[in-house]
This record gives structure tokens, sequence and C-alpha cells, in this order.
């Protein structure tokens, strides 16, 4: 019996499996890190327990306190959602010996798959096709070098025991090894507690396709179709889709039987992905098990209607699979993307700060958000900076993505970077509406994807300074409050109506006057362009105003020249940290000549790694830092001095 039930996540998948546990009448317990105390999963959950700290190792990590929450809160069962302990076998054991319910497969699974290297062993034994790869167990440089030279370059590190895109780095040359080598294990350990690599063949052009797999306690498994999961940018997911676009009723059977092969012979529980590199001749190779739920499992929930957590909480009662192979359903098309709070235009760097605007598509009519935040909340350094996902279904693909084009521009966030623009001109471009997918869609579109900034048109500023007028409080006289000398609107004895302003927009500034020609009704700017009507989104926020223009919502201030003039001073010679994060490594030392494109400092944030790397040769004058240092955005790291 499951009455109560522990997440033991945060974010999107925990509001996630909260919402289908409230469905099915099961009371919920969150768990939360000290810096996550007032998180949207936590003030959804019917019960929250605090783990104390921020970072993963002093919270979410933590396999005893979690035990002790669900003990303490009289949950019978814990869900781990993904990333964190969801494939931690030591944690479903003890889960296990705590005589709680794990929903998720066994721990002898997890341990058979969730070793990336011990799986490619299993498959190799099976006969499934594998690409060409080291995945053993000694780890000295010596061995990954030969295994690199005996492959071929460019070649894969990955994580073993990982996976969402952490741990993973891609070495084109020997000279790029042992660096490479060196940081993909220091996030492996960061993220997992596991600093294990295995090493493959870099695919170029390939697909990357996935089957969702689930099995019972009662020896049944099934596929529930598959998902193509192509366009990807540093090895994480951007976009998802279900079902594969192309693939064949026979290579969908093929695929789908590999799977549910592959799970039966680790004694699979549960719900899993199975995850293929597929090549333009139709030939497919085993990548990896994921045994866990996925973070794009609504595209699969959105072509069969099925909903996968209920299943997992059934498949944990013991109840067997509610439905056949034949029977599983693939009516139209799905579409997810993944919103991000990052930056795009700087190397898709993880962005932090306060959600001073969220507003999300509205859901039902084949639309669907899901998301961990709302506004007002906080997008801390600690954690993955995924805000939500918006999926889209249709009869078929086209209407899929423009429904899903549609919910974009009615998705607004300000206060910290995102991914927005860059999702629309996914969708947007034709390549993508021709289902030309495979895991080099981003570079090879790369131009039209991430065009480089440009100048913001007059246009824009003036729209920008009629709406801010206009969205200004207004002020009232009490001595006179008709007098026309409170009012906002320019007004001037004997001459011309006029306002002018100094504003500030992506580390532009400009001196515009506002004309008036913009009317500011609500939240809707209506404003004539190019001699048409238009309606743009013009949302006031204290001293702030979000202004949507051609698909991005730019955040406009007024400019404040001291502050200005301190930045430029605080970037003068230095290299300062591009986002909040702690500094893993310090490679230099004070006096030491460095070469251009040196790497000198480390930075981790929401499990990633940046280097912080010369622009040009010189001599590092000055450290700003330390090893374990939390530093924030722009502060200065070092200081270099000219060749």
């Amino acid at each position: 019996m499951i009455d109560t039930l522990l997440v033991a996540n945060r974010g999107e998948i925990a509001c996630r499996v909260m919402r289908t546990a409230k469905a099915m009448g099961i009371r919920t317990v969150a768990v939360h890190s000290a810096i996550d105390a007032h998180a949207r999963h936590v003030r959804e959950a019917d019960i929250a327990v605090n783990l104390g700290g921020a970072k993963p190792g002093e919270s979410y990590l933590l396999i005893d306190k979690i035990i002790a929450a669900a003990k303490a809160s009289g949950a019978q069962a814990i869900h781990p959602g993904y990333g964190f302990l969801s494939e931690n076998a030591g944690f479903a054991r003890a889960i296990e010996q705590a005589g709680l319910i794990f929903l998720g497969p066994p721990a002898s699974a997890i341990e058979a798959m969730g070793s990336k290297s011990a799986a490619k062993s299993l498959m190799e034994a099976a006969g499934v096709p594998l690409v060409p790869g080291y995945h053993d167990e000694a780890q000295d440089y010596e061995t990954f070098r030969e295994a690199a030279a005996r492959i071929g370059y460019p070649v894969l590190l990955k994580a073993a025991a990982g996976g969402g895109g952490k741990g993973m780095k891609v070495a084109e040359s020997e000279a790029q090894l042992a660096e490479t080598l060196e940081s993909a294990q220091r996030e492996a350990q960061s993220a997992f507690g596991d600093s294990r690599m295995l090493v493959e063949k870099y695919v170029l052009k390939p697909r990357h396709v996935e089957i969702q797999v689930f099995a019972d306690q009662h020896g049944n498994c099934l596929y529930l179709n598959e998902r193509d999961c192509s366009i990807q940018r540093r090895h994480q997911k951007v976009v998802e889709e279900a079902p594969a676009p192309g693939l064949s009723p026979e290579l969908r059977r093929a695929m789908g039987e590999a799977a549910v092969k592959a799970a039966l012979a680790i004694g699979y529980v549960g719900a899993g992905t199975v995850e293929f590199l597929l090549d333009e001749r139709g030939d497919f190779f085993f990548m990896e098990m994921n045994t866990r739920l996925q973070v794009e499992h609504p595209v699969t929930e959105a072509i069969t209607g099925l909903d996968l957590v209920a299943w997992q909480i059934r498949v944990a009662r013991g109840e067997p699979l509610p439905i056949t192979q034949q029977q599983v359903p693939l009516n139209g098309h799905a579409i997810e993307v993944r919103l991000y709070a990052e930056d795009p235009d700087h190397d898709f760097l993880p962005a932090t700060g306060t959600l001073a605007l969220y507003r999300e598509s509205a859901s039902g009519g084949g639309r669907r958000v899901d998301s961990g935040v709302a506004e007002g909340d906080s997008v801390s350094p600690f954690y993955d900076p995924m805000l939500g996902k918006l999926i889209a279904w249709g009869e078929n693909r086209e209407q899929a993505r423009l429904r899903l084009l549609a919910m974009l521009d009615d998705t607004l966030v300000g206060g910290v970077k995102t991914n927005l623009a860059f999702l629309r001109r996914i969708l947007a471009h034709p390549a993508f509406a021709a289902c030309e997918l495979d895991t080099g869609f981003i570079p090879r579109h790369q131009q039209q994807l991430l065009p480089a900034p440009s100048e913001l048109p007059e246009t824009f500023w003036q729209l920008a300074a009629d709406a801010w007028v206009q969205s200004e409080a207004p002020r009232e006289r009490d001595d006179d409050p008709h007098s026309p000398w409170a009012a906002r609107s320019g007004w001037r004895s004997g001459g011309q109506a006029e306002i002018e302003l100094h504003l500030s927009c992506q580390g532009e500034s400009r001196k515009v006057r506002a004309a008036q020609n913009a009317c500011l009704q609500g939240e809707a700017l209506l404003a004539e362009i190019d001699g048409t009507r238009q309606r743009i989104c013009a949302i006031r926020r204290d001293d702030s105003l979000y202004l949507q223009w051609q698909g991005e919502l730019y955040s406009i201030t007024r400019f404040d020249p001291i502050a200005a003039a301190e930045a430029s001073h605080a970037q003068h010679g230095g290299l300062s940290a591009p986002m909040n994060g702690s500094i893993v490594r310090v490679l230099v030392e004070p006096g030491q000549a460095v070469e251009a494109g040196t790497a000198l400092v480390v930075l981790e944030a929401m499990k990633m790694e940046h280097s912080i790397r010369a622009p040009e040769a010189g001599t590092v004058k000055a450290l700003y830092c330390r090893e374990g240092e939390m530093v924030s955005e722009g502060s200065v790291l070092v200081e270099l001095q000219e060749a």
C-alpha cells in the first residue's frame, strides 16, 4: 500500500510526480536544501523536510537524510525523479533495506545498466551492435590514450555512472585528451560522486533515437514507441519528439524488440529508456540505458494517452501492466522543448537570478507545460538551470510544431536570460520543419540559430520610451490633484510636450524622446510599425520594463552612469566570472607567463564546468580567487598583463 510518497528531487520533475500522486489520492512529501526552502516543489507538497546545505552533495545526494525524512513523514515509497540519486544502486538498496518502496528498478538492474561500461559489455554479449569504444575498468590516462588512438579521433568521453550530458566531453585530438579527460572526470565526480569514464568513437551525423520501455513484477515488458532526441547542445537534449520522424514500422519494431530484450536480460522493473544511435542507413547502435523516468517522457504520454508516473506507482504496488504490446497506442505527434535559464549568446552559460517576470502558456488543447518555478522564484547556481518544459501535441508533426511555436510566443521570462528565442529559431527553421534531424543540427545551422548580436533599431528605443513613460506610476499633488506639473505627459508651458529619457538594454544605452506615438493599454503597447497596427507586450516590474520585440523579451532600465563606470573599471585588465559559481581549479600563479587560450581558472555552476582562458599571451599579474570559493557573476578572478 502506498498512501504517502516522498519525491527525492526538486524542480519540474518533483512537481510533475506530485501532480499525479495527488490525482491518485496519495499524500506527497518534498525534501529540499536550505536554499530551496521556498521553492515551488516545496510549496506544492503536503509535507516538506529540510535536508540543509546548498550544493547537491550537502542535500539531495544524502541518502541517510532522505530515508530519515521518509520515515519521519510516514512515506511508504520514494520516487527518485531524474538526476541526483535516480540511478544510484546504493540508494535503491538502502530504501529496500529500510523497508520502503523504491519507485524504480531493482538495484541489480541499476548496477547492470548504471555503469555505461558494464552495460556495453552486457549488450556486446547479447549481440546488440555497439559503437566502437573502450569501457573496461582501467582508468589511467595511458589506457585512454591508447584506446583513443585505436578508435580514432574524434572521441567522446562519457561518465560511466552518469547521464544528462554531465561528464561528457569531445576530444578532437591527442593534444586535447588530457585536459578534456580531467574536466570530464571532475564534472562526473561532482554530479554523480563517481569519476569513472569510458571512451567511444564520436559518430558523425547520427540520430539519437530512444525507446521507452516499461516492465512489471510479473515478467511482462513492452515498449511505448520511440522518441527522437537528436537536437542537442553540449550533448544535452534541447528538443524531443515522438514518434521519430521517418521511422518505418519495421525499424520501430526492431528497435523496440531490442530494447525489451535488453530490459528483460537484467530483470528490469518500471520505466526505463534504451538509447540508440541511428545512422542514415537505418543501422542502430546501443548507447546506454537510463534506468529511470526521462525528462522527455511527456511526448510519449502525449502520443499514447498514458500517465507513466501512474504506471510507476501501480507497478510498485505489484499490479501488472494494464495493456499488451499490441494495445500500445500511437496517436498523432508531440514535440517538447526544454526551457533553460542560460545565455545562448555566450556559449549557453547558465544564468542565475530572480524571475522578476514569469508567464507560462495556457495548458489544454494539445498544450502542456511542466515547470518547477513561478514568478518571484530564484534560479541558484547549485542546480540544473532547466525552468520547465513546453509540450505540444498535434494530429500531425506540422500541427504540433506550429502549436509549440505559439506556446513559445505566449511564454514570458524576465530577470534571467533564457533560451526562449533560440528554441523559437529551431522550431521555425526550414530544416527542422523538413525533418532534417541529426545531432549536428545546431552546429550546422549555428549562423541562423545563434545570430551575432546586433544593435537594437531606433523603432525599438522609441517604443521603449513610450512604454516607459506610460507605465510610470501616476503622481498626484496633495495641494492640487489636477496640476499639469504632476502629469506624466511631458507637458510644457508654451511648448511641445516631450520627455527625454536615457535608457539601457543589453549593454546598449540610448537617449530618446518619448513621442507618445504608441499607446499602452494594460500590458499591450499599440503601435503602428511599417504601416501595420501591432500589439506588443510591454510589462513593467518596478524599475524594469519588459518589452517583446521580434520574438524576444528585452529588459529595459534607466541608464545608471555611476554603475556603468564602476563596471568598466572592474573589467579593465581583469578576467571576470561569467556566472555565479564555485572555483574548482586554479591552474596558474602570479608571475606565470601564459599563451592565448591557456586555461587559468575552472568555474563550476549548475553541475557544469567552464574554463576561464587567457584571451591573449601575457603574464598573470594577480589572482583574486581560490579553490572552493564561491564567486558572483562579474567578479574579477585573474588580472593579466599583456606580453
